[in-house]
């Protein structure tokens, strides 16, 4: 195909819509039963965050920590992680991936906790595994610091974090605020942990000389190992050699353990994690910091019946999940951000907008703005106006961009007057968090130090959150459906001239940023099909407000044709982050990555081109799932399509495969048929 970008020519008003539109609308009808279907009673939707075994693993570690009972869930926490273990023995990062030798190497130690002996099938394989990569000398440095806790790493073989890193004041080239939030809410109590060094007891009966896990040592005599940064990921050069030796000299000096500040600086952080508690006993929403914090607190001296233990407590259990595959941990959970986009898909579906439940959860994700005067966001941008939204039930600290644009979206495609001031506080914090490059990040503003990645603490290059192309992608389609929208009257000519000028700066970074064939790489979602989609969403918006525009999504909407399957469908492996290229990958299509890519088309083909006739054809002949006794439909996906950390962490959103693909539907069903269709109503559908 040449480079000219072809005009969406929509059927004329009357028109018989052709099979492909019918089938897509009969398609939509099943999908919005099926949404109706999983709405929870207080009108919101929360799926599992599905991730890996090590989340559960360390979930055991914590009971085991702490002293508490195991036996209640022993049975269903053991058939899960047996169920996610590959036939060579490992467990991966994903599903469908190679095998990891951290995440193995924590699951067997959490079959092994649970009583499961070593001499179980699955367990021998388990071992075969590891051994066969190196054993336990090959974990991570998170994995090291939890085997130490239990004395079976030396603690002299993990990186010193003196607890003095609280008092660095933000000017500071290395301070706590430097991070990016996750990692600052996961290092804070670490810092604690890593002054105690404990030692916590193994299930009765244990051995307790450190000789619970040599089994998967090749050499149990040598526990010391040195550890140094991958070789995938950057070679010795002088700044890794510089904080080698900084941590050397760290552990000489005992850490600084003897030092006269480190009282003050343990108070300090025990300070600094309680005044981050949320009042349901939550640390950013997510399982590390929570599991960090409660190890934190009780080796400060708070015991199991203190408010912010019990509290902590109950937090954590609120993220299990359990069905007929076993009991599992989820990393995180994904209620306003699930609850934001099946908003949208059902507005793309066209359900009415008059529908008591659509309203109720344009009303729910109203009550989760937050607009109180604090957030560790507010460190380096104190003029910015509150008005984010987090992605979880809750975390009032780290309000992120990516769920606030989104939020904006649906507002708008609901078209009530009862969200404009939602809608304007919102931009007005994205605009105070937009970074110099022109871009926005997640979490934070300007948080680029990715020299901290060189650290003997991170080997997974996660310590940043620096701008993304699909975060600012969803910024762009945010603003631009501002401009078309009668919000405009609210919103006043000075903050209108502030987005149009953040939306250039945002296309100036974009066009740095895109990838020599045209794709856009993929923060959050896997990965450059994810990226591109969001870019070119974001894009159509701004055709004629930049010359630099065409250019761009010319390169992209023939990069998205190019990668297009025999099925008709999309599809990405996450092999593509370690490697940079799709080349020698299996890419099967995927229901949600084939919603990306019909809807990064749709704004620049003619809804009957080929292409987008397929992806919707393939999306409408795999909508296959159903539930229970529901009439509605979803569709299948067993790869994760979503992302925590590239390379490293990957998630699996339950409802990536409903709310994307029904986006797709929607606007190909809007775009190729009469605006003036029949939709089931709620009250036809029940």
């Amino acid at each position: 195909m040449n480079a000219k970008v072809l005009a969406a020519n929509p059927a004329l008003p009357g028109s018989s819509p052709g099979p492909t539109v019918r089938a897509a609308r009969d398609a939509l009808d099943k999908a919005t039963q099926y949404s109706l279907e999983q709405m929870r009673e207080d009108n919101h939707w929360c799926g599992e965050l599905r991730s890996n075994a090590t989340i559960t693993a360390e979930y055991i570690l914590l009971r085991l920590s702490l002293g508490l009972d195991l036996t209640q869930e022993a049975k269903p926490l053991i058939q899960w992680l047996l169920s996610q273990q590959n036939s060579d023995g490992s467990w991966g990062i994903a599903p469908h991936y190679p095998g990891d030798i951290s995440t193995s190497t924590e699951a067997y130690f959490a079959l092994k906790i649970l009583q499961v002996p070593p001499e179980h099938p699955a367990m021998r394989k388990a071992c075969e595994y590891i051994r066969s990569v190196g054993g336990v000398a090959k974990v991570r440095i998170f994995t090291r610091f939890y085997l130490a806790m239990f004395g079976l790493f030396p603690w002299d073989a993990v990186p010193e974090l003196p607890a003095e890193l609280i008092f660095m004041p933000a000017w500071a080239p290395i301070n706590i605020y430097k991070f990016a939030s996750w990692a600052r809410s996961t290092i804070v109590p670490l810092l604690i942990v890593s002054h105690h060094r404990p030692i916590y007891p193994l299930p009765p009966g244990s051995a307790a000389n450190g000789t619970y896990l040599d089994e998967l040592w090749l050499d149990p005599g040598k526990k010391s190992v040195p550890y140094q940064r991958p070789a995938s990921t950057s070679g010795l050069n002088l700044l890794v050699t510089m904080f080698l030796f900084i941590d050397r000299v760290l552990h000489f000096l005992n850490g600084l353990r003897l030092f006269p500040t480190r009282r003050y600086s343990r108070r300090s952080c025990i300070t600094w994690i309680l005044n981050h508690q949320e009042d349901s006993g939550d640390w950013a929403g997510i399982f590390p910091p929570m599991h960090l914090g409660l190890l934190a607190l009780t080796l400060e001296g708070f015991q199991l019946t203190d408010a912010p233990v019990v509290k902590a407590l109950e937090s954590i259990e609120r993220f299990a999940w359990e069905d007929q595959q076993g009991r599992r941990m989820q990393a995180c959970v994904s209620p306003t951000w699930d609850t934001i986009l099946m908003s949208i898909a059902l507005c793309d579906a066209s359900h009415p907008k008059d529908s008591k439940r659509l309203h109720r959860a344009i009303n729910w994700i109203q009550n989760r703005q937050l607009i109180q005067p604090y957030g560790d966001w507010q460190v380096y941008s104190p003029k910015a106006i509150p008005g984010g939204f987090s992605f979880e039930y809750f975390n009032t600290w780290y309000p992120d961009v990516d769920d606030t644009a989104a939020a904006i979206i649906a507002f708008l495609k609901h078209e009530t007057d009862l969200t404009h001031h939602n809608t304007i506080r919102a931009v007005l914090w994205i605009l105070g968090m937009q970074n110099k490059d022109g871009g926005w990040g997640a979490f934070d503003i300007n948080n680029d130090a990715l020299f901290l990645n060189k650290i003997p603490f991170s080997d997974m290059d996660s310590l940043c959150d620096p701008s993304s192309a699909d975060v600012t992608g969803r910024v762009l389609e945010a603003f631009g459906l501002l401009f078309r929208s009668p919000v405009t009257q609210y919103a006043g000519l000075d903050l209108l001239s502030q987005m149009r000028a953040a939306s250039d700066r945002a296309i100036g970074y974009l066009a740095q940023t895109q990838e020599p064939d045209g794709s856009w790489y993929g923060r959050w979602g896997c990965n450059y099909i994810y990226g591109t989609s969001n870019v070119l969403c974001g894009l159509t918006y701004f055709n004629k407000h930049s010359n630099r525009i065409p250019a761009l999504t010319s390169r992209a909407v023939q990069w998205v044709l190019s990668i297009q399957n025999p099925d008709g469908g999309w599809g990405e492996s996450l092999q593509t982050y370690r490697s940079g290229s799709r080349v020698g990958f299996d890419h099967p299509s995927t229901a949600s990555q084939t919603g990306w890519a019909v809807m990064a088309l749709l704004p620049y083909l003619a809804p009957s081109a080929p292409a987008i006739e397929r992806g919707v054809d393939y999306l409408i002949q795999t909508q296959s799932k159903q539930e229970g006794s529901g009439k509605g439909a979803s569709w299948e996906e067993s790869q994760y399509t979503g992302t925590g950390f590239p390379n490293f962490f990957y998630l699996g959103y339950a409802l990536y495969a409903h709310y994307f693909p029904m986006m797709a539907l929607g606007r190909y069903a809007q775009l190729a048929g009469t605006r003036t269709v029949e939709v089931l109503s709620e009250k036809e559908i029940f």
